[in-house]
């Protein structure tokens, strides 16, 4: 069953509740409270009537296009807590809880942003959230409501609380750890309901979603994807959800691979660093008595998918029956709700080849199959609408000619909450002279650089993420994928300036060694000697510096996305620590 365009994600609760009011709707297992896992569940009956009592809660506090801030542990109460603002009428506003002592800037941005009527948590994470809520000092201070104090199991018949429109907006999606100002996506329901019909048309056009489907994952609720994919989805199709936190995740990816295994026709998603991971942490005995061959599919999205990883995942789990087609490539963005395209993988031809020269040029040179860059396709959507432009004269870039993606389509989200026109601009692009069969009206400029060859589409890379060293244009994800195949760990590729010119400084994380000794030391120097010359080969750079870290010391957002950025910040400030110049 899928969502019409008038629907809303809380229509679709509702009726899920009316006609399977005893089916299991979410299950979230908790690791910090027991290494074996911890399972939560809820009904439908049990979901619509606990978002009902939030909702009457909220609506106490806030009226129909308040701000309500989610500042909460990942569980079943964020979940309640993003549908209990929707239900009421609230703009929601689904944030990441931070570290106790850290995240108070960013956190105290948003709520001047927002300036919340509400901020919703749980009652172990209401001191610290207090504190944040204090140290921002707004005008008008929000009410603190803590989910998990609330009747939630009470009768709310005759709530009074009026029907939620398709047009109305539902929630700002804040970009997830930017050095920059947060800025937060608006997104309505409809935005919500179509971008997923576009979802549902675009992966199961050969194939439905079997009904006894299960959406296994362990996004954060507060990233695109992981909202969409883990708490929307399963309303909005109805199919059982499987859930788990990110942290449960990065201790032990085995846990999502499990899942897969133990659920029924399993669908997940993931960035493409999470299939790296669960490649090298699961062993054979972790899967000991299961196969994965029921999975319906995976989506890799939320970065440039990389195809050597994809075949490095297939690769390690064939032998428990994990297929190549099951690998789903996805390319999205949060103005566009979170999905615009996807494609297919098979090993057989998994991927195509272009010299990398020539697209940091613009052009598009296919080469043979092993040599220069390699690039998923994907299909070239009809809904949304897709198109190539050439971001200067605004006109349509031609086949196997690189420009920046525009999207058009009632998925595209309306701006920027509470940004000036000239911050707006992304959302109100025309295209000069369009071709027969453009649709009419405005475009998102994604700032994304792709093409067409062949009839397919192609994703490159981000914009601003391009380093020009020497006067040449490279793409930072071409060099970390050259240097990740002899690594194996994640790496950032940035351009610093140095004495007037632009160097290149490759980042690279290792596991870090019980001893820094002499043997330790050659291996760091043996990574040296193979980056560079592989560097050099594939790409014609010198490296200006290569700087050799332990795992999980590269700055990313929450959703595993690289955040060059702050990498060439911490460089230029020496708060990197090296390994091969670190001490016990």
């Amino acid at each position: 069953m899928t969502t019409t365009s008038e629907s809303t994600i809380l229509s679709m609760l509702h009726g899920r509740a009316s006609l399977r009011p005893e089916e299991i709707a979410f299950t979230f297992t908790h690791y910090d409270r027991d290494p074996a896992g911890v399972a939560e569940s809820l009904t439908w009956s049990q979901l619509a009537r606990r978002t009902m009592n939030v909702a009457v809660q909220l609506r106490r506090h806030g009226s129909a296009g308040d701000r309500a801030v989610i500042l909460a542990p990942q569980g079943l109460e964020y979940i309640l807590a993003f549908l209990g603002a929707l239900q009421a009428g609230l703009v929601a506003v689904p944030l990441p809880l931070p570290f106790p002592g850290s995240g108070h800037e960013r956190v105290g941005a948003v709520l001047t942003d927002t300036e919340p009527a509400v901020v919703l948590t749980t009652s172990a994470a209401a001191v610290d959230v207090g504190d944040y809520v204090a140290k921002a000092d707004l005008a008008s201070p929000p009410q603190l409501v803590e989910i998990d104090g609330l009747d939630l199991d009470a009768d709310p018949a005759g709530a009074g609380l009026e029907p939620v429109g398709a047009q109305s907006l539902a929630y700002l999606q804040y970009s997830s750890g930017s050095t920059r100002q947060p800025t937060g996506v608006m997104l309505s329901h409809r935005n919500l309901t179509v971008n997923f019909e576009q979802l549902m048309r675009s992966f199961f056009a050969a194939s439905p979603l079997p009904p006894d489907a299960t959406l296994v994952s362990w996004l954060p609720f507060y990233h695109d994807m992981g909202l969409v994919l883990g708490v929307c989805a399963p309303i909005l199709c109805g199919r059982r959800a499987q859930l788990m936190s990110p942290v449960a995740f990065l201790e032990k990816p085995s846990r999502w691979v499990r899942a897969l295994a133990e659920n029924p026709h399993a669908w997940s998603s993931a960035p493409n660093f999470a299939f790296d991971m669960a490649a090298r942490k699961t062993a054979d005995s972790d899967l000991a008595g299961l196969d994965l061959g029921g999975v319906v599919g995976i989506i890799s999205g939320a970065e440039r998918v990389e195809p050597a990883t994809l075949h490095r995942f297939v690769d390690r789990f064939a032998h428990f029956d994990f297929c190549d087609h099951m690998m789903r490539p996805a390319y999205g963005l949060a103005e566009a709700t979170v999905f615009v395209a996807t494609g297919t993988w098979d090993e057989s031809a998994p991927a195509a080849f272009f010299d990398a020269e020539a697209l940091a040029q613009r052009q598009v040179r296919p080469c043979p199959a092993g040599q220069g860059t390699a690039l998923v396709r994907y299909a070239v959507p009809q809904s949304p609408s897709v198109r190539i432009v050439d971001g200067d004269s605004g006109r349509e870039c031609a086949a196997d000619a690189v420009g920046e993606i525009w999207v058009h389509g009632d998925n595209v989200a309306d701006g920027y909450w509470g940004r000036p026109p000239a911050e707006q601009v992304g959302f109100g692009a025309t295209i000069v002279d369009p071709s027969p069969g453009t649709p009419a009206g405005l475009w998102l400029r994604t700032g994304d650089l792709g093409f067409v060859h062949a009839g397919e589409l192609f994703i490159v890379g981000r914009i601003k993420d391009l380093l020009i060293i020497r006067g040449r244009n490279h793409y930072p994800e071409d060099i970390e994928a050259t240097v990740q195949a002899i690594t194996g760990g994640r790496v950032a590729a940035v351009s610093v300036p140095v004495r007037g010119t632009e160097e290149l400084v490759t980042v690279v994380e290792l596991k870090r060694p019980a001893d820094l000794d002499s043997a330790a030391l050659r291996r760091f120097d043996d990574v040296r000697s193979q980056v560079t010359a592989a560097i050099s080969t594939a790409h014609g750079l010198s490296v200006g510096d290569l700087v050799l870290v332990a795992a999980g010391s590269i700055p990313t957002t929450t959703s595993g996305k690289i955040r060059r950025a702050a990498c060439v910040e911490q460089y230029r400030n020496n708060e990197f620590i090296r390994l091969d110049t670190a001490s016990e």
